[in-house]
Formats: C-alpha cells, structure tokens, sequence
C-alpha cells in the first residue's frame, strides 16, 4: 500500500471512529440514565460527547485538499469542483433535512448535524481552492476572532451584550428570530446560524491540516507535526476558555481552538499507528464505519426513529415502544440502569457495524 492510500487508511480509521461515537451517544437505551462522559455538557465545560461532532468537522476539512488534488491533477477545473461541491451540498442538507421530518414529514426543527455539514464544506471548498495556506489561516482567525468580538460586544435588543446564558445569548437571539420554533431547544439550537461562522474555521483547521499532509515531508515529520500543532492549539483554546468560555452549544472560539488541538492529537495517533508503525488490525471496524459515514450515521438514526414508532406490550400489559421493549427485557432486567443504558448503545453501534461491514466485504460505498 502506497503512503498515500495509507494516509487516507488512518483518515478514514479517524473518521470511522467518530461515526461509530455519534452512534454511541445519540442511542443510550435510556436517556435518563447515562454515564456523565457520554452527554454533552450542560453549558460551559466539555465532555468527551462535545467532541465528536466537531472532529467528524475537521476531517471534512481534511479531505478537501486530498480529494481535490487527485480530481485537479487528473484534469477537472476548478469551476467543475465548485459546481460537484454545491451539488453534494445541497443533497447533504436535503438529507439532513429530511432526517429531522421523518417520521412526519414536516421539519420540526431547521439546523442538524449534516445541514452544518453541508454548510461548511459549501464555504471551505472555495476557500481551499483560492487561497493560499497562510490566506487561509488568517481567514480562519478572522471568523474566530469575529465571532468572538459578535458574541461579546453586539448587544441582544433587551438584554445587552456579552451575556452569554441559553436565553440571552446573540446566537440564540438570532436563531429565534430568523427559525422560529423550529429549533432543538425553545432557546437555542446547538447548529444554529450564527454558530455555523466557528464552525466553518473548524473545517478549516482540517483543511490546513489535509494541506500539511501533502506536503513533501516524510511520513514521520508529517505526524510530529500534527502532534505538535495539536498540542500549541489545545494550549491556546484552554487559555482562551478563561475569558471566552469553552462551550458546544455556543461553538464559541474557545471551543474550535480547543476540540481542534484535540482532533489533530487523535489525526496524528491513527496517523503514528496506522502509517509510521504499521499497526493496523485495531482499526478494522473504524474502516467499515469510515468507509461509509454517510450510510452509517443515516440509517442508524432512522433505526433509532423506527424503533420509537413501533409498540409493543409490555410486561404489564402496557403499549410500549420497541426501543423500550429491547432495553427493558435485554438488558435493564438483569444489569444496572446506567449500564444497562450503556450496553444498549454498545450494542446498537455493533449492529450497525455488522451493517457496514456487509457493505464494506461487498465493496459497496454510499458517496453523494
């Protein structure tokens, strides 16, 4: 295997990874009782959950410039990867869109994981294509730098500037306004529009990094680096926390510098593993789910939907949904609540792995 298909082996190792922990903690068997590092912080703070969505971001970011080098080298224009990349954009959002309508077929809610997806790739494309490493650096200070200054210094009609509560923040005030109802929370959303500007210098951050690893350096080097990129960017959004607080809901600056020093630690783990020690077994089932994120992340969230809308009895006679069912008679019957809860979710994410893994021996792969 060449040291290119490595590099994309340890990438989608990485990217697999992080499906395989959205389906983890999006199907705890019961949501009123789960392990603390699998739910998100209740505001300011982070968990090992808060870092999962922000990680799937920057891999998105590293794959345009592999990706793309390989389509300009063998002849597509930039216009031809613009018009693909919008394209794939808007079926992204569709998607996600659609996502939220089912079962009802009416979108009770906007935002959602693939339209901030799909929204991020839209602009980090363009912005990989036109400008050069250091032009992107600076534009990925900018928006954290701008979305700092819009957080603490424009006020909320009412309330003032710098508050940054559920309620009063600028972004919820924003996503109120302009979404209506239809948000995660009455308050907020979590992928709202506002937040969506850090999100899109997350991606970038991946971007400059897929650019590092094209580079002519040795596989090693390629690796040290990323460590030590990781290790300076966790640095500084630990001390940025301290007066502009780390906060998922919010994507606040902090956060982005943060779970980016964080994503490129775990980069370059699989990266030393997988390319510099050639230790590659371990990742298997991180491949299958890497190889088909879209397919994964998809079909298991409207798994979990078709178990809630399916009822059955239950021990006492009572309509229950088949989620419930297979939680209380497989696993909350004989172990304790919040492990219970948790070998649900274990089990639901090897359900789906033996999925993708027909998939993967099939070599069959869902791509937009």
């Amino acid at each position: 295997m060449s040291q290119a298909e490595n590099r994309l082996l340890s990438l989608d190792a990485f990217r697999g990874l992080t499906i395989a922990g959205m389906i983890l903690v999006n199907n705890p068997g019961s949501w009123e009782t789960v392990y603390a590092p699998l739910k998100h912080a209740p505001w300011d703070g982070w968990t090992p959950t808060d870092l999962v969505f922000p990680s799937f971001l920057f891999i998105v970011g590293v794959a345009i410039p592999l990706a793309f080098r390989k389509r300009l080298e063998r002849g597509d224009t930039a216009l031809s990867l613009l018009v693909k990349v919008a394209r794939r954009s808007v079926l992204i959002f569709a998607i996600g869109m659609l996502l939220n309508a089912f079962p009802d077929f009416w979108p009770r809610r906007y935002p959602g994981v693939l339209q901030r997806i799909a929204l991020c790739y839209l602009a980090a494309s363009p912005l990989y294509l036109f400008l050069k490493p250091r032009a992107l650096m600076v534009t990925t200070l900018g928006l954290l730098l701008g979305y700092w200054a819009l957080m603490t210094l424009v006020p909320v009609p009412g309330i003032g500037a710098g508050d940054l509560s559920k309620p009063n923040n600028l972004a919820a005030w924003v996503d109120r306004g302009l979404l209506g109802g239809h948000l995660y929370k009455p308050e907020y959303d979590p992928e709202g529009l506002l937040s969506t500007i850090p999100a899109m210098a997350t991606t970038l951050i991946g971007v400059l990094a897929g650019i590092w690893l094209l580079s002519s350096r040795t596989t090693a080097e390629k690796v040290a680096g990323i460590f030590a990129a990781g290790t300076v960017l966790l640095a500084v959004g630990a001390g940025w926390g301290m007066v502009f607080p780390i906060n998922k809901a919010l994507w606040t600056s902090s956060f982005v510098v943060y779970c980016g020093g964080m994503s490129l630690l775990l980069l370059g783990l699989c990266g030393w593993l997988i390319d510099v020690e050639g230790i590659k077994k371990w990742a298997w089932p991180f491949l299958v789910f890497g190889a088909n994120p879209l397919a994964a992340f998809v079909l298991s969230g409207l798994g979990a939907r078709v178990m809630g809308m399916v009822k059955l009895a239950g021990a006492e006679g009572e309509m229950i949904n088949l989620k419930a069912f297979i939680y209380e008679r497989g696993f909350a019957a004989w172990a304790e609540p919040t492990f219970a809860s948790l070998l649900f979710a274990l089990s639901y994410v090897v359900f789906w792995l033996a999925i993708m893994a027909v998939f993967y021996k099939l070599k069959i792969y869902i791509r937009l």
